[in-house]
């Protein structure tokens, strides 16, 4: 193959030296070279066709690495870079890949498993279901609760599940044999939200009742219950750490907790009506957060939540617990009714 490849290598030299005029040369080369016979048709042009053929692949390979460094980066993020924030890259558009249908009541909330292709759903017909998200099958129904179910939450694994309902109780699920291995009760009133603390070995609930507590998994025993809120507690959720609770209640607050201690370090008072829920900006947020703010890259957003009320504004919230207050950075406004959720869609507003 070598000695072919150094052939037509040697006939395309000597057919650009012909070409071109370089008789003198050419003959000395096709001396040196051992070429016999005239040259083939083939050969003609070749060694200009490779040289170019060279450049091109470059510019290809060039091409690629650029891409390939693009598609790194979205696949660490999650979401298109900012050369792609268009429309059609950023908004579902219809019509839609599966529409799911089996509930017999209102959907209250949706979850994605962290590892499989499925995800779960809750009902206000005390119903939860699993769906391979993938296919669009429906697989299978978890009953247990006898009320709505408010929310549902995985631990970090996906082996465990956690739901929350208006019949004032918490069942925590094996995910593997889908049957409910605990019920968790204490809250005098219907339960609007749960979710799992990063270590995965507590949950934190919150309840009409006023109150939050925290739940130790291994045991199903409250260990810690927060005060504090003047209404129902729509929402509690914990930071990356697992070190700090917000939580968002008709009493138009929004209060930060120390769980070590169970102190109320910080209110959020900058709402007009019930405040529906609440979310923690994650390290990947920051930079989205200076550049929407207007401030220096280096800012620190470390412990920032974003609340939503009923009205609807949605308020994002700088917090410093080293200080006794917390400021209110930027409000948005929108013309819908009610919102009942917000998201950091992995770090970007």
């Amino acid at each position: 193959m070598f000695n072919l490849q150094l052939v037509q290598r040697n006939k395309a030299i000597a057919d650009y030296l012909r070409s071109n005029g370089f008789e003198n040369s050419l003959e000395e080369f096709t001396k040196e070279a051992k070429i016999d016979g005239d040259l083939e048709k083939k050969h003609a042009g070749l060694l200009e066709k490779k040289w170019t053929s060279v450049i091109r692949l470059q510019k290809k390979v060039m091409d690629l690495e650029s891409k390939l460094n693009e598609t790194e980066r979205e696949y660490q993020t999650g979401v298109p870079t900012r050369e792609k924030r268009s429309a059609k890259e950023w908004i579902p558009r219809p019509p839609q890949k599966y529409c799911l249908s089996g509930h017999r009541g209102t959907i209250t909330r949706v979850a994605f498993h962290p590892t499989y292709s499925v995800m779960v759903s809750s009902s206000e017909d005390a119903t939860i279901k699993v769906w391979d998200y993938e296919t669009g099958d429906f697989e299978r129904t978890l009953k247990g609760h006898t009320n709505s179910v408010q929310d549902i939450s995985f631990d970090h694994t996906g082996k465990y599940l956690a739901s929350c309902s208006a019949d004032m109780s918490i069942r925590l699920w094996d995910f593997e044999t889908m049957e409910c291995i605990k019920t968790m009760q204490g809250h005098d009133h219907n339960v609007s939200s749960v979710h799992f603390l990063p270590s995965g070995d507590y949950i934190v609930s919150c309840s009409r009742d006023k109150t939050i507590k925290m739940w130790e998994l291994a045991t199903g025993y409250c260990t810690k219950t927060f005060l504090g809120h003047r209404e129902w507690v729509r929402m509690v959720k914990p930071n990356s750490d697992g070190s700090l609770l917000a939580s968002a209640s008709n009493d138009q607050t929004v209060r930060v907790w120390v769980v070590a201690t169970k102190e109320c370090k910080l209110e959020l008072r900058e709402h007009d009506h019930v405040v529906e829920c609440v979310a923690w900006a994650p390290e990947s947020a920051h930079s989205t957060l200076n550049e929407a703010t207007g401030q220096r890259t280096n800012s620190n957003f470390d412990n920032l939540t974003r609340t939503a009320t009923y009205c609807v504004e949605i308020l994002l919230h700088k917090i410093n617990l080293n200080l006794p207050i917390a400021c209110c950075i930027i409000t948005r406004r929108t013309t819908i009714n009610c919102m009942t959720l917000v998201e950091f869609p992995l770090g970007h507003l």
